[in-house]
């Protein structure tokens, strides 16, 4: 059924504009070469290598989104920034995730699919994803009717949050749950924290998909400090389980396309040699000067910021050049994920370097 929506406001004008400048026609969307770099401007902001082409997405429609099918009745939508992904079954449609920037588009999105295909436009099942509400904040807009389904983890987090904007779930899980609705099935299970203490795996069988929302980027380095994951030991080895499924088609909740197999083989030899090259750095930077001359001043904090700032130059400097074209943004978050990777390595697995016992 079609809903009245609200006229285009200000914001999404703005959204609309600055998705569209993130987007490639589909029919780019995977191969070419570097885009076009953009022209210098006044703002002082700081310059940073094109965008790959075949990092880029479809271009988003007039009202700035994009939806369409994966397989079957299981379709995806974004904005560029974020990704959702949804069933429409005999009897309703199961949505996985509400990201705010997509917000109303979702409803719309929903209704170019089912005025088209004639099945109902309802959304009865809602899956989190997590808990975060940069991937869950509009499910707000599905009403108090709809079954949202999470692990069990994201019902005592959102319990904290208190958000009027991600409602509690109403049906939890330890391990692995089976959504049947309408003749579609996802297959959801938990495999351990990694990006969040809650993520799931979310994956769609018939459709050969997986959804897994915030571990592997298709076509792009890794968001800042590696995605700002909660336990990166556990995120590096998500990456793994996800390429243990057999899918063909994967959406990463993030960023404008759909991913092939050879995107995840991609950000593990990225993560490998970002994982090489800090180990490395860790032994080759040498330590003495921070030491001297913030130690006579009696400010420790000064010798570890200098210091490891330093490692992280060092390591992400080889990294972000090697993928320099190949994935987006490695000039962007190759140090902060450097960085990060750096601090898991000395209290995850131990490798301390000048902080360590002293002789």
């Amino acid at each position: 059924m079609s809903r009245e929506l609200p006229s285009p406001t200000g914001r999404r004008t703005f959204l609309r504009g600055a998705a569209g400048a993130l987007a490639v026609p589909a029919a780019a969307g995977l191969v070419g070469a570097l885009a076009a770099p953009a022209h210098a401007d006044d703002t002082g902001l700081p310059d940073f290598a094109p965008v790959p082409a075949a990092s880029a997405g479809p271009a988003p429609n007039a009202d700035g989104y994009y939806v369409g099918r994966i397989s079957g009745h299981l379709y995806w939508v974004t904005d560029t920034y974020y990704q959702a992904m949804f069933l429409t079954t005999k009897v309703g449609v199961v949505l996985v995730d509400a990201p705010p920037t997509i917000g109303h588009n979702l409803l719309r999105a929903i209704d170019d699919v089912t005025r088209a295909n004639g099945r109902p436009s309802k959304v009865t099942h809602l899956v989190y994803s997590h808990s975060h509400a940069d991937h869950i904040g509009a499910a707000g807009l599905f009403g108090p009717d709809v079954e949202r389904i999470s692990h069990a983890a994201t019902a005592r987090l959102l319990a904290r949050a208190a958000d009027r904007n991600r409602p509690l779930p109403t049906t939890t899980f330890h391990d692995r749950y089976q959504l049947k609705v309408g003749g579609e099935t996802l297959q959801l299970a938990y495999h351990g924290p990694n990006h969040s203490p809650d993520n799931i795996f979310v994956y769609a069988p018939e459709h050969a998909t997986l959804m897994l929302v915030d571990v592997l980027y298709p076509g792009w380095v890794p968001f800042k400090n590696l995605a700002v994951s909660q336990d990166i030991p556990d995120w590096i080895k998500a990456q793994s389980i996800a390429m243990d499924y057999p899918w063909e088609t994967f959406v990463g909740g993030h960023l404008g396309r759909l991913g092939v197999r050879a995107d995840g083989t991609r950000q593990i030899q990225y993560m490998n040699d970002l994982e090489a090259s800090t180990r490395a750095a860790i032994d080759s930077v040498d330590p003495s000067p921070y030491f001297a001359k913030y130690s006579a001043q009696g400010n420790s904090w000064a010798i570890f910021k200098t210091f490891l700032d330093a490692v992280a130059d060092t390591a992400a400097a080889p990294v972000a050049a090697k993928y320099a074209g190949v994935l987006a943004a490695s000039d962007v978050f190759t140090k902060d994920n450097a960085w990060a990777l750096l601090e898991s390595l000395r209290i995850d697995a131990g490798l301390l370097g000048p902080f360590g016992v002293r002789p």
